[in-house]
């Protein structure tokens, strides 16, 4: 169960913020960056301690049998294997704002084995074409689930405090619409986008489909919906969100999908949207609708729709500047600066 972030210390960080050698409320988003990160760690001077993005890769039966996607699957094996190479978009900002990187094979297509640098928790070679079934069993969902959990305590017990998460799958823009249309009461038909790149033809044949499939099948719960729409990746995600905030950790998310999971999440434990930073606004179109249900203001606004984890990474220096303003700005007082009257 998260817990209920403490308030003991708001007024005393408010005051903290404050008195810098600033005028009140003069570094805007920064003070509540500085704020919320204080509240999470019950502390007037938090500490950001080995900051972690995990790629979550997994592959969906859906695009096997429905066009949902201009890309193969194998697409998804590919980019696991740039990632490892060092050569994707997330590699280049973790190496640029030293952030420590993890890429989870949760359910790829592809045979791994002993493939280094790689986390082997695979669930299946991909989940089934939930246009014909669910897309995973009530047991894949719980070890999918648990694992992510799992994935959590590790990179706790090694001392990482703020964790972003990022995914990586041919086919999961159409799992996360259906969890956003699910979660949200929105139409399948304004949570569908390009994805990978759909032209407009392609985003209305993808949102005959997903009605399709949101009409196939009875779902009443995240459980459910997680295991009728999901992908591997994104229950893993939403498991390891869900541990993070126990632990009372930050957690950057990202885009589309991360928020999809984070959806799920959300429906489990209202609790863990205080624990979150939300580092941009998607160009996939569903993703502002998500923000504004969850009442989320997202840090940046870049057109980026690329997934990974590259929103967070690109965000993180802002949340770092945050905590360093707060620990390190003089205050008036130490700096011998005149308030004002």
């Amino acid at each position: 169960m998260i817990p209920a972030i403490s308030k003991e210390l708001i007024a005393d960080l408010q005051e903290k913020i404050d008195f810098k050698t600033k005028p009140i409320g003069a570094l805007g988003t920064l003070e509540t960056i500085a704020k919320q990160i204080g509240e999470i760690q019950n502390t007037l001077n938090p500490v950001i301690s080995k900051p972690t993005i995990l790629v979550f890769a997994g592959d969906h039966g859906v695009v096997k049998n429905n066009a949902v996607s201009p890309y193969p699957q194998e697409v998804t094996q590919q980019m696991v294997f740039n990632f490892l190479n060092g050569g994707a978009a997330i590699n280049v900002f973790c190496k640029q704002n030293d952030i420590n990187l993890h890429i989870i094979d949760a359910g790829v297509n592809a045979d791994f084995e002993n493939t280094p640098g790689l986390l082997h928790h695979k669930i299946d070679f991909g989940t089934k074409d939930y246009a014909a079934e669910k897309a995973m069993t009530s047991a894949q969902f719980e070890l999918a689930l648990e694992t992510g959990k799992k994935i959590i305590r590790k990179i706790y017990s090694e001392g990482t405090n703020i964790v972003g998460f990022g995914e990586m799958g041919i086919g999961n823009t159409s799992s996360a619409s259906l969890l956003m249309s699910y979660f949200t009461n929105t139409p399948i038909e304004k949570c569908v986008g390009k994805g990978t790149g759909l032209n407009d033809e392609g985003v209305v044949k993808k949102a005959e489909i997903l009605r399709k499939v949101y009409n196939l099948h009875t779902v009443s719960s995240a459980e459910e919906a997680l295991t009728a729409f999901g992908g591997f990746e994104i229950v893993m995600m939403c498991g390891a969100m869900l541990e993070a905030a126990t632990l009372q950790m930050t957690l950057l998310i990202d885009g589309f999908i991360v928020t999809s999971a984070l959806l799920a999440a959300y429906a489990i434990d209202k609790n863990i949207i205080d624990y979150c930073i939300f580092a941009h606004t998607s160009g996939e179109q569903g993703h502002e609708k998500m923000l504004s249900f969850l009442q989320a203001k997202p840090l940046l606004n870049l057109g980026m729709r690329l997934g990974e984890g590259s929103g967070a990474a690109v965000a993180f220096p802002i949340v770092k500047s945050a905590v360093t303003f707060l620990n390190n700005m003089a205050t008036f007082k130490s700096a011998n600066v005149s308030e004002a009257e």
